[in-house]
């Protein structure tokens, strides 16, 4: 008998031991946010430190991805739910201190964020794991068979040898109901934690259609304020996004690479390139205030998704009037070889290699360390792609371009105090071109 109940309690550790992986099935709460930004003619990502209980503590930071001297940005954080507002000023830097701000809810909330005199305001939800049924069973299962086996060892050591039996039989069972639950509790669906958007159940007939088809695709217009801005003057570059079924401002944007969109200028002449962030400035608006160098036309892209429905591309041009003047982009200037291309002449459809080494160390910049983007020289055409993650000075993308012609491109990555973008030029053969 003593023998059997030393078995028992060696399974019993051994299922401690493998039990505790199974706690962590969530990685949405608890997790960091990092939003990135434009704004106060500077690139900053802010970041809200996952919630461990609430009420309790939100810790959020500023990390400047472009030189700033004391820059302070203004934090203003709303509960929807009960419309409390706690307010605070964090200082952009490369490394930033977080500051503590209490929130008193799960659930969604709103971030207003002031620099200059510029305002965005970002829609979170403050999350906390709740945890699963399937750990109280099994901590519960493991709780009761250690208790019933130690009442088993005193039982069989005064010579009690059906209560000692009784005692171990329950020791099984909790061990048993615990095993199980290991084993298929990563089958099941985990919880939402708290805090997390309820979920709609479809009932029947097109309510469920329409779920199971998602959300349609934005509808997008953009303007500029003034409308015809002119050359080296502050201009706002704005992007009104609607729903087509419904006629109502999209406002279910969400985080897409670290951001609510990415937004990429381009002037006719590929000359001008701008990667930048709008502020989320009402329900379906973003907005990025911007200056350009010369007159004429320029391409407006917008990469975004909403909830329950894919990435996509909104695009736009406006046009720019007064007389060319000294260089606005923020970009400093960067000396880089060119690219190696593997081909050197690439071709249309198969995959291209595109090559280049770095001035300084490299820090993740929107969850990448190197982005890619490609425009057609006509501008129908607009790609996006990322460095394959390899290790050391040198960046590698690899990129399959549409059709024969020449394009624009620009790599990006950032360094310790700065974004560097390096521009350069591709002409793509036809298929069955000589290379």
């Amino acid at each position: 008998m003593i023998r059997v109940l030393r078995v028992l309690c060696l399974a019993a550790v051994l299922m401690l031991a493998g039990a505790a992986p199974a706690a962590a099935h969530n990685v949405s709460a608890g997790a960091d946010l990092r939003i990135a930004q434009t704004i106060a003619g500077t690139e900053l990502a802010v970041v809200i430190k996952g919630s461990k209980r609430v009420p309790g503590p939100l810790l959020i930071g500023v990390i400047a991805f472009q030189p700033v001297t004391d820059l302070p940005v203004g934090l203003e954080v709303r509960s929807v739910a009960d419309g409390r507002t706690v307010t605070g000023v964090a200082r952009a830097a490369r490394d930033p201190q977080y500051i503590q701000l209490k929130v008193d809810t799960t659930g969604p909330h709103e971030l207003t964020l002031r620099a200059g005199n510029e305002v965005a305001v970002l829609p979170f939800r403050v999350l906390v794991d709740r945890g699963s049924a399937g750990e109280l069973l099994i901590y519960g299962g493991l709780l009761v068979a250690a208790l019933l086996m130690v009442g088993g060892l005193l039982t069989g050591a005064l010579a009690r040898p059906g209560p000692a039996m009784l005692l171990a039989g329950g020791a099984t069972i909790g061990l048993t109901v615990a095993a199980v639950t290991v084993i298929f509790e990563p089958m099941l669906p985990a919880p939402p934690p708290d805090g997390a958007a309820p979920t709609v159940a479809a009932s029947a007939g097109t309510a469920a259609g329409a779920l199971t088809g998602g959300r349609p695709f934005a509808q997008g217009r953009v303007v500029t304020a003034p409308a015809r801005p002119a050359s080296g003057e502050e201009f706002t570059l704005r992007f009104d996004l609607i729903d087509g079924s419904t006629g109502r401002p999209v406002d279910d944007l969400v985080l897409h690479h670290e951001a609510l969109a990415h937004v990429i200028v381009t002037s006719e002449d590929g000359r001008y390139f701008r990667h930048v962030h709008p502020l989320r400035t009402a329900p379906g608006r973003l907005e990025v205030m911007m200056r350009v160098d010369r007159p004429g036309r320029y391409l407006a892209y917008a990469e975004l998704e909403r909830e329950d429905s894919g990435g996509q591309l909104v695009t736009g041009e406006f046009r720019v009037g007064g007389e060319p003047v000294a260089s606005v982009v923020a970009e400093p200037p960067v000396d880089a070889a060119p690219p190696l291309l593997r081909p050197a002449a690439p071709v249309v459809g198969r995959p291209t290699t595109i090559e280049f080494g770095t001035s300084g160390t490299v820090r993740p910049w929107l969850g990448m360390t190197g982005h890619l983007i490609v425009r057609s020289q006509d501008g129908a055409f607009l790609g996006h792609v990322h460095e394959m993650g390899s290790p050391g000075p040198r960046l590698h993308f690899t990129f399959s371009f549409p059709a024969a012609g020449r394009y624009f491109a620009w790599a990006q990555y950032a360094t310790g105090d700065r974004i560097v973008t390096v521009p350069f030029t591709v002409d793509v053969t036809a298929s069955g071109s000589p290379s």
